[in-house]
């Protein structure tokens, strides 16, 4: 299986892979892992007065923040996994990554919070699930 998992570093990217350990199921060499971190971008008027060079490496350093600790729990875990670095929103660019990318399943965890209307799952959450046609497991 194909499997997205859209990552930013919080908690609850730590509670989803503590999931995935604890499920014999999700690990093994019968699942294709790639994981996904999405930048917000810099403001548009802030990012036409940098070089290009600085804004791409600031983008960069990003996401290796958050890439850097997940390289070593799936190398424990013997994982084979692929990073992909976007930037933009947030749930738009996840769910176009999902329908473009064609996987079969998407894995993403829950802030659970936001507007009274997002008490049960995160706003980005939210959206993704109403942007996406890809099946959505939301580990909370």
């Amino acid at each position: 299986m194909k499997i997205l998992v859209p990552v930013d570093g919080s908690p609850f990217t730590k509670r989803m892979l503590a999931y995935l350990a604890a499920h014999d199921e999700w690990l093994g060499g019968a699942h294709r892992y790639t994981l996904l971190h999405v930048a917000p971008a810099v403001p548009p008027r802030a990012a036409a007065v940098l070089d290009k060079a600085v804004l791409k490496e600031h983008y960069a350093e990003e996401s290796e923040k958050v890439f850097k600790p997940l390289r070593t729990f799936f190398d424990k875990q013997k994982i084979a996994v692929d990073f992909a670095a976007k930037v933009g929103p947030a749930a738009e660019t996840i769910a176009g990554v999902a329908a473009k990318g064609k996987f079969d399943l998407l894995m993403m965890g829950s802030h659970g919070h936001g507007l009274l209307g997002n008490l049960v799952m995160g706003s980005v959450t939210t959206r993704v699930l109403a942007l996406c046609g890809v099946p959505v497991l939301i580990v909370r």
